[in-house]
């Protein structure tokens, strides 16, 4: 039973009453012992009198030195944290003692030898840190036994308080399997110097050296306040150390104390990403958000649920949350309740392809604010699938926009993606048209409509990352579908920042690009993944390619070439400037498209193309067929039919169905 309260570190009951009788026997040996080492080691030699006054002030001086030891606080602090504050506290609560029990002694007997008093408070000073310290030198002993039994030899790259304190941590913590081998760090004034014992044995350039010679296995960057090109340049350095790659979290964990082994993480890929986050203007998210009612559409995904976080956070006057798929709705539904139950907070399942159903949330609702992030994404499911593409994206965005239109909303705040720009499949060019759409509403109508264009969004559903980390936990393969295959990433609290800023930025018409660096060799991604889950690519871990998929392209683009860029006051969010197109035509051609999505025309991709000029789909991929869908204007299900000759948004009729010429 004590082995566990000593094992787990905690100042038990049990173990404090070790700690009171192990006081009460040292107070005592400390005050027989200085008579007899003040006469010389020789007991008969020890003056009669003084060894009365001893004898008498025995229980007196014993009970107020474990009372003073209970002031001090020597029985509540965590011995094996100890620092210079414990001892102090250790030497002041020996001194009083010491003081008192002196001056006891010689308010009661007349004489009493001088050179006691010097000697006994040195030896309750030595026997008390003995006591306390002696916990940690066992623990010392035990994990040098257990670092025999294991082969973990562990670099840490920081000679900083953070990597003092992770070495004390990884000394005298449960986490025994770890042996410090070296440090590393860039200040050159502490090379060649000791932390601990353990060698601060030079710089960044030093790490792949000092791995080979202590056949280092594992590797600790404890940099809390490092940037994140820092942290990225270094990663790029130890992903060629076999082993294990961690990080020790920020500062503010290190401040709260909670840097702790336990709080480690293993490198993640953002951190590969070598760019420091994108930085938002809270107070202006705030401003416009706060008191307003506020509609996400697909609130239940991975975009949607962070926005709708987010939002929650801000304090809307109501919060809407549509979505189709019922499971991800509860999901958002019960975190939000439980993070923020003053909230008011609506959650609808509904699919924006019903036009009905979106008529009658924004009548009873009016929101002021929507974030449309409905969608169908995935691209290869969309190239087999190409009129759910089309249904979903294209006439889902319709008629959620021509809802806000209808009901006076202030801002609509489409999610768009870079697979827009110059697009090679159809969830690309539908995303295209959806911008299209809304920069046409845009232009006829009161509600400010904008577009937020996003790379590839890390940890999002169906992302490369996770499916990367499901390959190498199942053995492998990991697959690439190309070799040259680059992508640019940004982060789900990257991409939300962006819609929420783009909301305050917005005048209506603009799309929204944030500059997310140099875009990433997907084949690089996932060796440096398999790195840094401990394996070799290509040895223990194989990467499989497996050839483009249908749609995929080799690289994405932000921007076309016509759009050009504005900054706007964050350096890192852009606006690209809308290109013209003939709206008379483009809804004319968006009726064709229509009919085509309805009656499952398998010559869809060729209208698509028709409405998208930069869309291009691979040449063996093409549908030749000649036969040209059928255009006649048909009720079909929920579709609604978009008048041939529009030339603005002004009027709607026949239930909110169809858009008349002004």
């Amino acid at each position: 039973m004590l082995s566990r309260y000593i094992r787990d570190g905690k100042l038990s009951l049990v173990f404090r009453i070790m700690l009171i009788i192990l006081d009460i026997i040292s107070i005592n040996i400390s005050s027989y012992l200085a008579l007899l080492v003040r006469f010389e080691l020789k007991w008969s030699s020890i003056e009669p009198e003084c060894l009365i006054a001893v004898n008498r002030m025995c229980i007196f001086n014993t009970l107020i030195t474990i009372i003073i030891f209970f002031v001090m606080r020597l029985y509540h602090s965590l011995w094996r944290y100890a620092s210079v504050r414990e001892m102090v506290n250790v030497l002041l609560a020996c001194i009083i003692s010491a003081l008192i029990h002196i001056t006891s002694l010689f308010m009661y007997y007349r004489y009493f030898t001088k050179s006691y008093i010097m000697i006994y408070t040195m030896l309750l000073l030595l026997f008390t840190l003995i006591i306390r310290f002696s916990y940690r030198i066992v623990r010392y002993f035990f994990s040098m036994y257990n670092h025999d039994l294991e082969t973990r030899n562990t670099m840490i790259v920081g000679a900083g308080e953070a990597g003092n304190m992770l070495m004390n941590e990884l000394v005298m913590s449960n986490h025994l399997d770890a042996r410090i081998k070296c440090f590393i760090d860039d200040d050159k004034s502490k090379h060649s110097t000791y932390i601990h014992g353990v060698k601060v044995v030079g710089g960044r350039e030093s790490i792949l050296s000092a791995a080979k010679k202590y056949s280092i296995n594992e590797i600790i960057i404890a940099m809390p306040t490092a940037s994140k090109k820092t942290i990225s340049e270094l990663v790029d350095i130890c992903k060629n150390v076999p082993g294990e790659l961690k990080i020790l979290p920020g500062m503010y964990q290190l401040v709260n104390g909670e840097a702790t082994l336990d709080k480690l993480r293993k490198v993640q890929i953002e951190d590969l990403l070598g760019r420091e986050p994108v930085k938002v203007d809270i107070e202006s998210i705030m401003n416009y958000v706060c008191n307003k009612i506020v509609l996400v559409t697909g609130g239940g995904g991975s975009i949607g649920s962070e926005l709708c976080r987010q939002i929650a956070a801000h304090s809307p006057k109501r919060l809407i949350i549509v979505d189709v798929y019922e499971n991800n709705a509860y999901d958002i539904q019960q975190e939000l309740k439980h993070d923020y139950p003053g909230l008011e907070l609506v959650v609808l399942i509904a699919s924006v392809r019903n036009t009905e159903r979106m008529d009658s949330i924004f009548s009873k609702y009016r929101p002021d604010i929507v974030y449309h992030a409905a969608a169908h994404k995935h691209v290869p499911l969309m190239e087999d699938s190409p009129t759910e593409a089309i249904k979903n994206n294209v006439f889902g965005t319709y008629k959620t926009a021509l809802a806000a239109h209808k009901y006076n909303t202030e801002k609509f705040v489409l999610i768009s993606t870079d697979k827009a720009v110059n697009p090679t499949n159809i969830m690309g060019a539908s995303k295209r048209i959806c911008e299209m759409i809304i920069q046409a509403f845009n232009k006829h109508s009161e509600t400010e409509f904008v577009a937020v264009r996003f790379g590839n969004v890390l940890g999002s559903n169906g992302s490369v990352i996770p499916l990367f980390r499901k390959q190498i936990e199942a053995g492998g393969p990991v697959t690439v579908t190309h070799p040259d295959i680059i992508r640019y990433f940004m982060t789900i609290e990257e991409a939300v920042s962006l819609v929420l800023q783009a909301g305050a930025y917005a005048k209506g018409g603009e799309i929204f690009v944030l500059d997310m660096g140099e875009p990433v060799k997907i084949i690089d991604l996932a060796r440096n993944l398999i790195r840094l889950s401990g394996y070799k690519p290509d040895e223990d871990i194989e990467i499989k390619i497996t050839g483009l998929r249908p749609g995929e392209k080799l690289y994405e683009e932000m921007l076309m070439g016509e759009e050009g860029l504005k900054d706007t006051a964050n350096s890192l969010i852009h606006i690209g400037k809308p290109i013209l197109f003939d709206e008379e035509e483009f809804f004319v051609k968006l009726e064709e498209l229509y009919d085509c999505a309805y009656t499952e025309s398998e010559n869809i991709k060729s209208v698509v193309e028709n409405i998208v000029p930069t869309y291009r789909e691979k040449e063996e991929d093409k549908l030749r067929d000649k036969e040209i869908c059928d255009r006649q204007f048909k009720k079909i299900g929920d579709r609604e039919i978009i008048h041939k000759n529009l030339t603005g948004i002004s009027d709607l009729q026949c239930g909110g169905g169809v858009l008349w010429k002004k």
